[in-house]
């Protein structure tokens, strides 16, 4: 593990807050207030970067359910990733029953270039379900 530089800081916050943080930290098996607060300012920065669009080194993964027998769907779904190539990583592809199938794109890129492939992809017929989840590099 890299040497990393630890600062200290203080947090003044009302009493209710904070037993309501610290039941939140609980739950959730952080083992420190500490490794809570910079868990939620990391993730801060992150939605901070997807939503200036920023040109880090952003990566997420596009999750789609569908109905594999509506029309083109499948040849609609290729297409948009055969175009969008650049910004997909890796795909996994699952039958979940007889009609539908789940897709997940590893994306890396620009956000605004992940965003568009993302709601192409979302919206074509015979997509039941689409998320996209969002982190970076």
């Amino acid at each position: 593990m890299k040497n990393i530089k630890l600062t200290r800081f203080g947090i003044s916050m009302s009493s209710e807050l904070l037993a309501t943080f610290d039941r939140m930290i609980t739950r959730k098996g952080f083992p420190s207030r500490s490794e809570a607060i910079e868990k939620l300012i990391r993730n801060s920065i992150i939605e901070e970067q997807w939503e200036s669009d920023s040109t880090s080194n952003l990566a997420g993964t596009i999750t789609l359910i569908y109905d594999h027998e509506i029309g083109e769907l499948k040849n609609k779904l290729t297409e948009i990733q055969h175009d969008h190539h650049s910004s997909i990583i890796s795909t996994m592809h699952l039958h979940l029953d007889k009609h539908k199938c789940l897709e997940v794109l590893v994306v890396r890129g620009i956000a605004s270039d992940i965003k568009k492939l993302y709601e192409k992809l979302s919206n074509i017929k015979g997509v039941l379900h689409s998320r996209l989840s969002t982190s970076a590099v």
